[in-house]
């Protein structure tokens, strides 16, 4: 028998609210113990890894993905599957996942859906699903505060998007695998995991979260109008045409900035570093999908 938690954000919603997704819950599964709230995503990684240790074998974590990274952050590498209650406002790996953004269908792949297992990536030890970065797209998030997005919703990231193209580019060292691959300046330095950022862009139309390996990107856009440029591209899927963008796939990645920039993960930022050291975890966390089949 299925030992069910749930690692909530009290702050986010989803369809009638986190009261009708635990009745709903509660219905087919029972009473659920190991049900833990949070007031910010920062501390779902303690209750996850208390609900790991309570002997759960599915977590489901309701909120936005800032939450669902920090628990995987705190499971990967166990046995315990991962499920989605797409509660926030990008919602990125559900996203990728086919995950559905309404109460009755995730939960509906929460407990029945298929089970498959992904990489994660690392920066700097700590631990992604989707996609991290440094500079334009750090800085966007960051500008993206809670407050903002619970008022402007997604347009909060267009809004801080325009004010982060203008932002200088910073010298950069890219190392791929133990070999230098790029030398120059930068606006944003991109690892991906799965290929759709917000709003529906894709970064990398070929990544593949169970190949090993992670995409990597570079941008020189040191303009809003070269930014215009390179966004066109991403709308079209067609970033990796754009000559102010270069790409290429790594097991490891070593970035070294001349000075300290800020960086993300699965949309939370960090604090700024002067460089960043990103692997990949192959196969380290088991999610939630919807099956084929249903």
């Amino acid at each position: 028998m299925t030992a069910v938690a749930v690692v909530a954000h009290s702050g986010k919603s989803l369809g009638d609210g986190l009261g009708a997704f635990r009745q709903r819950l509660e219905s087919q599964v029972g009473p659920v113990d190991l049900w833990c709230e949070v007031e910010k995503s920062r501390f779902a990684g303690a209750q996850a890894r208390r609900c790991l240790d309570a002997g759960a074998d599915l977590i489901i974590v309701w909120g936005g993905d800032g939450t669902v990274q920090r628990v995987i952050d705190a499971v990967a590498g166990s046995d315990v599957t991962v499920a989605i209650m797409p509660a926030g406002t990008a919602n990125l790996l559900a996203t990728n996942l086919g995950v559905p953004i309404e109460l009755e269908g995730a939960l509906d792949v929460a407990l029945h859906g298929a089970r498959r297992s992904i990489d994660v990536g690392r920066v700097n030890g700590e631990r992604f699903a989707v996609m991290a970065g440094s500079g334009f797209d750090a800085i966007m998030i960051k500008e993206a505060d809670r407050q903002f997005k619970d008022r402007m919703g997604r347009l909060a990231y267009v809004i801080t998007g325009v004010r982060a193209s203008g932002r200088r580019p910073v010298k950069a060292r890219v190392d791929v695998d133990g070999r230098r691959w790029w030398k120059g300046q930068a606006t944003c330095v991109l690892f991906g995991n799965m290929g759709t950022l917000t709003g529906g862009l894709v970064a990398f139309p070929g990544a593949d979260p169970a190949d090993g390996r992670l995409e990597v990107g570079v941008v020189t856009a040191a303009s809003r109008l070269e930014w215009g440029r390179v966004l066109t591209r991403l709308v079209l899927r067609q970033a990796h045409r754009s000559p102010l963008t270069r790409m290429t796939r790594a097991r490891k990645v070593d970035v070294r900035f001349s000075k300290r920039v800020a960086y993300e993960l699965d949309g939370g930022d960090r604090r700024p570093a002067k460089r960043l050291k990103v692997r990949i975890a192959p196969g380290a966390v088991r999610v939630a999908v919807p099956s084929l089949a249903r």
